[in-house]
């Protein structure tokens, strides 16, 4: 049984996300996502106007006259929430820390799939997989996906993404679309992302701090990695070395866009100092646009 205070701050995050679902993105989420997923039905003898490009030549070679695949819309889609619960998430300086905000980003994809009749999952991973929620629809299942999202203790503290999309690929194996909600502070992925892409619509939705980039003037300093726990004393007061500092986190930040991108992966930056419901929905508009939906 969870305590009363933690059943008051689920409820709270249910009527805030539930009402940003509606307020904000009313439209946005099905205008996006919806008929872009197609399931193959059969094939029938081509017609002049036909696209070419569904032509199935193994068919038409076996017949002796062209043949097309014909596609039907499918009726729901799959969302599955990949969370990064590693050290270094639980972690901020602003309004909230990287893990509350990445589990409330979780609770508003949640609501915007179940309202839309789709079914949602969850995955929540370390430098192993920590927990799996399988995909289902209804608003018990989706106050399950917030509950874990929110309150779920890991037992690891590193970052191993690749990891979990060779899980993701193992355990999910129809077309979905999937939200990698993490800071992307762990070893090489671009390889499993990659392949994960293949299968899947994977969106990758950054998480920062501030002071990820700006260290702030506050002298010796004791700075400790979080997933190695590792120390380190550095002097704050010494503008070299917060130009250092801020040199190779902004080194850090591009390159981990960059890796997304060459991916074919979309992006979705946020921040703890910044409201996310600007940064989704303008995701959501670019892409409906770039996709012409």
């Amino acid at each position: 049984m969870l305590p009363k205070e933690i059943i008051k701050k689920i409820r709270r995050i249910e009527i805030k996300t539930s009402r940003l679902v509606t307020d904000v993105f009313s439209g946005q989420y099905q205008s996006t996502f919806k008929g872009k997923g197609m399931e193959f039905d059969e094939v029938r003898e081509y017609l002049p106007g036909d696209e070419i490009r569904s032509i199935d030549w193994n068919v038409t070679a076996r017949m002796g006259h062209p043949y097309i695949k014909k596609y039907v819309e499918e009726r729901e889609l799959t969302v599955m929430l990949l969370l990064d619960a590693s050290a270094s998430c639980r972690f901020g300086t602003a309004q909230q820390l990287k893990s509350e905000l990445a589990a409330e980003l979780c609770s508003v994809l949640a609501f915007s799939a179940i309202k839309n009749n789709d079914r949602v999952g969850l995955l929540i991973f370390t430098d192993q997989i920590e927990a799996f929620v399988p995909p289902r629809k209804g608003l018990r299942h989706v106050l399950r996906v917030i509950r874990e999202a929110l309150y779920y203790k890991p037992r690891g503290r590193g970052t191993d993404i690749s990891r979990a999309l060779d899980y993701l690929n193992t355990v999910i194996r129809k077309k979905s679309v999937c939200f990698l909600i993490s800071d992307f502070m762990g070893p090489a992925y671009a390889k499993r992302l990659q392949v994960c892409n293949k299968h899947h619509d994977v969106i990758a939705v950054t998480v920062s701090d501030p002071r990820e980039v700006e260290l702030p003037a506050a002298g010796i300093m004791r700075i400790r990695d979080a997933e190695t726990g590792g120390e380190y004393l550095i002097d704050s007061d010494s503008p070299v070395v917060r130009r250092e500092y801020e040199r190779e986190s902004r080194r850090f930040f591009a390159e981990r866009e960059r890796t997304l991108r060459q991916q074919g992966v979309d992006v979705i930056g946020v921040r703890t100092d910044r409201s996310y419901a600007e940064a989704l929905l303008r995701f959501f508009r670019t892409r409906e646009k770039r996709l012409g939906v």
